[in-house]
This record gives C-alpha cells, sequence and structure tokens, in this order.
C-alpha cells in the first residue's frame, strides 16, 4: 500500500494515482463513509496537490446520518439496511450531489467483531458515482477490524481509479 519516499515520508500509490488522474483531468471527488470513518479521504489527503481535488467528505457512522445527512431514503434503509449495495450507491450518488464533485466514493458495511443487519464482519459494499452513473462492488473480506477497514478503502480508491481512467474527461466529451 504505501512505500517510503526520501524524507521517510510514506507515498500511497493508489491514493496518489487517484489525485494525479484527478488533477491531469481537472475533475474532483467526495466521499461518503462509513464502516472506514474517513481513511479514504485521509489517504487521498495525503497526496500533494489533493486540495485542488478533494471537495470535502461525510462520516456516517450512525444510520440518521445517513438518512439526514446524506439523503439515503428512509425506505431504502428499512428495505435494504445501511450494509447494503443500494446503501452504498445512494450514499456516493448523494455526496456527489452535495459536496458539487465529478466524482464520489462511498464505503458501508461491518469491519466487526460484531454481526450488523444479520451481515457477517467483512461484508462490505464500496461505490462509485459520477458522470457514467454509480458503480458498485461488493465485497467479502477476512482479516482484523482494521485490516478489513483497510482493504475497504483500497477498493474503494481501486473502484474510483478503475472509472476516472474509464471516463478520462469526466465524461464531458468533445466540445
Amino acid at each position: 500500500m504505501t512505500d517510503q519516499a526520501g524524507g521517510g515520508h510514506p507515498v500511497d500509490a493508489l491514493a496518489g494515482e487517484c489525485v494525479w488522474q484527478l488533477q491531469a483531468t481537472e475533475q474532483t471527488v467526495a466521499t461518503a463513509e462509513s464502516l472506514t470513518a474517513g481513511l479514504i479521504s485521509s489517504r487521498l489527503a495525503s497526496i500533494p496537490g489533493a486540495s485542488n481535488v478533494l471537495r470535502g467528505g461525510v462520516v456516517a457512522y450512525a444510520t440518521q446520518i445517513k438518512t439526514s445527512v446524506l439523503g439515503v431514503p428512509e425506505d431504502l434503509v428499512e428495505r435494504h439496511g445501511v450494509v447494503s449495495a443500494q446503501c452504498a450507491e445512494a450514499m456516493a450518488a448523494n455526496a456527489r450531489v452535495l459536496f458539487d464533485a465529478t466524482w464520489a466514493v462511498a464505503a458501508t458495511g461491518v469491519a466487526g467483531p460484531d454481526e450488523q443487519e444479520g451481515r457477517p464482519a467483512g461484508t462490505v459494499f464500496v461505490a462509485a458515482a459520477g458522470p457514467v452513473g454509480v458503480r458498485r462492488e461488493n465485497l467479502s473480506l477476512t482479516g482484523s477490524r482494521q485490516e478489513i477497514r483497510d482493504a475497504s478503502t483500497d477498493a474503494a480508491l481501486r473502484l474510483l481509479l478503475t472509472l476516472i481512467r474509464d471516463v478520462p474527461d469526466g465524461g464531458a466529451g468533445p466540445g
């Protein structure tokens, strides 16, 4: 995940590539995080130049914050739960609007040690929203609480990077 650069500062290649791609195409990103509790934003913000592309983020650990701040519909939560692909998609789509960003990335799930909504630790959903709509990944992770959170962050950043690369001009197209 990280390498050491001169001066002993960690270099996060995955977050660095996201920031570089966003800068190169003059695009922006926002985050909506539950189980990662700000790790995605933190990794992006650790990259020099991130202030040019990172619009902001919400740590929505509580269900009430997902609904009141991020605008996840309460009926969606009642039908699917907060540990669901649908919730991750709504978090990403709504964060994109809230922060007026080209892209938004979201993560929700169970880091453990206990189950939530009948789902075991390691059940994670990440989503990214952008000009091409919303895409998600369903993950089944293993490891400690911190390992699950770190792997969720990696997955969210990889999904974001894939989408940025697939739509290098932000979907604006020519003219």
